[in-house]
């Protein structure tokens, strides 16, 4: 029931990352555990496990996110009195990204022909 709302399942639990990657290993058991033990009834928790697909579908195919998320995952901080530490992670990580989209589309790339 829960893979009808994550369309980039398959990629991302598939995905070939280097060895050694050690922050892409833990974004995809994040993802998995986070995506396996919500509650998907809940409409809040319904929207987190769509978000958080497209977010680690985005995550595989843009290079450039991914360095950024590699870098400013390290930043990310949960309160010690916060109840649901995995969602708290879960939220963190879909901020990253909005902070990230935000950025890059602020900012244009002229790519210069030789």
């Amino acid at each position: 029931m829960v893979l009808n709302y994550c369309p980039n399942f398959d990629r991302i639990m598939n995905f070939d990352f280097y060895e050694g990657d050690i922050v892409t290993e833990r974004l995809i058991s994040i993802y998995e555990k986070f995506i396996f033990s919500t509650n998907i009834m809940d409409e809040e928790n319904r929207k987190l496990v769509q978000e958080i697909d497209r977010v680690l579908g985005k995550y595989i195919d843009d290079y450039m996110f991914r360095k950024e998320m590699q870098t400013e995952i390290f930043r990310m901080k949960v309160k010690r009195t916060c109840s649901n530490i995995l969602k708290a992670v879960v939220e963190g990580i879909i901020h990253i990204f909005e902070k990230y989209e935000e950025e890059s589309t602020r900012n244009i790339y002229i790519s210069r022909w030789i």
